[in-house]
């Protein structure tokens, strides 16, 4: 997607209607929206209980129409892989029995969680006998824009409908089918239930122009997440004028202190880079303590080729690195290498490429791991721990929405909570201000 599609702004008021009828996608999108505020009201006063039995009736509607989603997932790969997609996205793209048993795993952890809405946050009485309370409530309509990982389409919905939102979702176009094939079975569960069907919409991904019309859509949609590569994230939060929360890419660091267990280290290293290259939270560079010296670089190196990583780096036999491989998300199986002189030269390499994902370090120095952890500004940073951990799941969220690099309303894994916002309410007993 590039700049020229988001050029021009949407309005939503009925001066507007005749335009919107010219254009059948836009008017296809701002009226899912209008469906989708709906449906919201609706999801607002939805018991937990409810919303539980929902999620846990999706999770098993989801196994059960296990071979129809592979069906129209294998039709998604023969059309990429016709294009000529990398291995890599289309790993990103690939449903199996046992990710579609993941993904139904993901919602019956979110049914287990508490649910947000309605929690109080602060309260407090005035001198004056008011009394104050500041509870969470849902943000209302979530537009999320993605790129591949039909999985995401599952978990976007799941943790919106359980904080209590509709979501609009609107996926690449590479996983159409897909996509359809999974919102298809989670309307039908929200129908049995007698629940809106339009809590979860899928939006038109042949046109690039819906996005536009997405994130333009002020008055009927909340907020819009981008959760894709660095042009899509950059193009919606530069061309939005609904309210967007950035979730940056991931050119995540390891540095290996001249200190540390080494084998521990090449372990939490090979665990970054190599258990599934495509994600945001893979390793995409190594740090080396010149203090290791030349043999434990060696090793590192000779490790990671052995897991048939390809280093590019700054010392003979590597490919030669440059500021492109410094600031590279690679998500694919190659690693930028560079040593470094001492924990300090380490952060100046971190805080110059990194994009503010996720950082780790690898020592056995309790003062490193807290000079690293204190100067070190990313969502997530880890010590003695694999990138990999930065994950919504993992953290204990059942899923996520996206993995927040922006520092306002949220950051790192998004969950339930994430997706709420606060209203205050008052009880008076007749107070009039003086």
């Amino acid at each position: 997607m590039t700049s020229s599609h988001l050029d021009a702004p949407v309005r939503t008021d009925l001066a507007d209607a005749g335009q919107a009828a010219a254009d059948p996608v836009r008017e296809a999108v701002l009226e899912a929206a209008r469906r989708a505020r709906a449906a919201s009201r609706e999801l607002a006063l939805l018991t937990a209980d409810r919303k539980n039995a929902l999620l846990l009736a999706s999770a098993d509607a989801l196994v059960a129409a296990e071979a129809r989603i592979l069906e129209a997932n294998a039709r998604d790969i023969a059309e990429q892989s016709a294009e000529g997609t990398g291995e890599a996205m289309l790993d990103r793209l690939r449903l199996t029995p046992e990710r579609i048993k993941g993904i139904a795993g993901g919602l019956r952890q979110v049914a287990g969680l508490a649910d947000p809405t309605g929690a109080v946050i602060r309260g407090s009485v005035r001198p004056n006998g008011l009394q104050l309370r500041q509870i969470r409530v849902p943000l209302g309509v979530v537009g999320m824009i993605y790129e591949g990982r039909p999985n995401v389409t599952v978990d976007a919905f799941g943790l919106a409908f359980k904080s209590g939102n509709a979501a609009l979702l609107r996926g690449s176009r590479s996983a159409r089918n897909s996509n359809e094939a999974l919102v298809e079975v989670l309307r039908g569960a929200l129908a049995e239930h007698d629940l809106p069907v339009d809590a979860a919409q899928l939006l038109p991904s042949d046109d690039r122009s819906s996005v536009t019309h997405l994130i333009q859509a002020r008055g009927l949609v909340d907020v819009v997440i981008p959760r894709g590569g660095a042009g899509l994230i950059q193009a919606v939060v530069a061309n939005a004028k609904v309210p967007a929360i950035e979730t940056g890419t991931g050119n995540c660091h390891l540095y290996i202190h001249g200190d540390a267990d080494l084998d521990e280290a090449i372990e939490l290293l090979l665990n970054g880079k190599t258990r599934r290259c495509s994600v945001c939270n893979a390793t995409e560079t190594v740090l080396l303590d010149s203090a290791l010296g030349e043999a434990s670089v060696d090793r590192v190196v000779g490790a990671l080729q052995a897991a048939g990583v390809v280093v590019h780096g700054d010392r003979e036999g590597l490919i030669p690195a440059d500021d492109v491989d410094w600031g590279e998300e690679y998500l694919s199986m190659d690693i930028a290498l560079k040593v470094v002189d001492g924990v300090g030269e380490a952060i100046e390499h971190i805080e110059r490429w990194s994009s503010g994902h996720t950082e780790a370090v690898a020592t056995r120095s309790i003062e490193v791991a807290e000079e690293f952890c204190a100067r070190v500004d990313a969502a997530a940073v880890m010590v003695n721990a694999s990138t990999a951990w930065t994950d919504g799941e993992m953290f204990g969220f059942g899923a996520e929405i996206g993995i927040s690099t922006q520092k306002l309303h949220a950051r790192g894994p998004m969950g339930l909570e994430e997706l709420t916002s606060t209203k205050w309410i008052a009880h008076g007993k007749g107070h009039v201000r003086p």
